[in-house]
């Protein structure tokens, strides 16, 4: 559930509240309170007929302002009902709490409720525990300040705190967001765009190459390919020490994103000829696997090719390229100088006696 979706679910709850407040000021509190437990209940009516729902948190919300309302009226006292907004919300603090610092992700079980058949991916999971940090913090602020007014201001400023002050708050913040996120999706533009996809190949979206980059674990597909000599030597590219990735360590010769809209040959063909100049070759896929790290995950297609002649270009990603001996390679193993997916690979081309 997003963060539009939340506060649509949330606000009808409040309606009651504020037109007691409206009725109030023109009638006073006892015609008032009538007059807010019908809204409510014609709201809870409403949402009924029309989403064919029972919105619990609306009978909560009414429920709410008829027994402080009656204690007010009793105690001939309106502390208890000024209380109520407050009240409400630390309920609602406390669930955003759990929900943004626990495991127990409450306002995510409910919008897999409401919204039948939404699943949320690890990227969204991250941003939906964020974006609910920012509003308990929101919240509780505003919790802290309506128990003040209650107690030490004039109702005037109570019904604006309790009222007009959440919705200029949910403004501002969502102005923000909304100037944050088109801002993020210029970046975006400007990214190479990568297809995601299943263990199986399967194209499932797509994604921007920074979201690929940054913990997310979305699965993205990816050529790799192992340049081998006729003595069954492999050559090597040594990684920029730019690179954002595995930068100074030794890696497989040729390996690189698909990009959307990409086939396999052409992204192999692409990469071989940026990365070392190799062109006019031909490879043999010899394993299809998947490789995790801590800040991705990736389905790597692995090819083989014992076409050697290439033409290394000198770029900001490759600093040098290699043949390595079997044993010079394995007396290196373990010592930071290859990347962990390359030591993989090599055990992978050993078991199948490729080298």
């Amino acid at each position: 559930m997003n963060r539009a979706e939340l506060i649509k679910k949330l606000l009808p709850g409040f309606i009651p509240l504020f037109v007691f407040i409206a009725a109030d000021e023109f009638w006073g509190t006892k015609t008032g309170l009538y007059v807010a437990i019908g809204v409510g209940l014609l709201e809870m009516g409403w949402v009924g007929y029309k989403e064919k729902r029972f919105d619990k948190f609306i009978l909560f919300d009414t429920l709410l302002l008829v027994i402080l309302g009656l204690v007010s009226i009793i105690l001939d006292n309106d502390i208890f009902f000024k209380l109520k907004p407050g009240l409400i919300e630390i309920i609602l603090v406390a669930i955003l709490a759990v929900s943004a610092f626990s495991s127990n992700n409450i306002i995510g079980l409910m919008g897999q409720r409401y919204l039948k058949g939404t699943k949320f991916t690890n990227e969204q999971e991250i941003q939906m525990r964020n974006n609910m940090k920012i509003l308990f913090f929101i919240f509780a602020a505003h919790t802290v300040l309506v128990f003040y007014a209650a107690f030490y201001m004039s109702k005037e400023a109570w019904v604006f705190i309790s009222g007009g002050l959440f919705y200029i708050i949910f403004g501002v913040y969502f102005l923000i967001e909304l100037i944050r996120q088109r801002r993020k999706k210029q970046v975006i533009s400007n990214e190479e765009i990568l297809p995601l996809v299943d263990e199986n190949g399967n194209i499932t979206g797509h994604a921007p190459r920074s979201q690929v980059h940054n913990g997310s674990k979305l699965l993205h597909p990816v050529v790799h390919m192992h340049v081998i000599s006729s003595n069954k030597s492999i050559l090597l590219q040594k990684r920029s020490a730019t690179k954002i990735i595995q930068p100074g360590k030794w890696d497989a010769a040729v390996g690189g994103h698909i990009s959307a809209g990409e086939t396999l040959e052409q992204a192999l063909k692409k990469e071989a000829r940026e990365e070392i100049g190799l062109t006019n070759f031909s490879a043999r896929l010899i394993k299809t696997f998947i490789w995790s790290s801590e800040i991705e995950s990736e389905l790597v297609y692995l090819f083989i090719t014992y076409d050697h002649k290439y033409n290394h270009i000198q770029s900001d990603e490759v600093e040098e390229t290699r043949f390595w001996t079997k044993k010079q390679i394995e007396n290196q193993l373990g010592t930071g100088a290859f990347t962990p997916n390359f030591e993989y690979e090599f055990q992978m081309l050993k078991a199948q006696k490729i080298i």
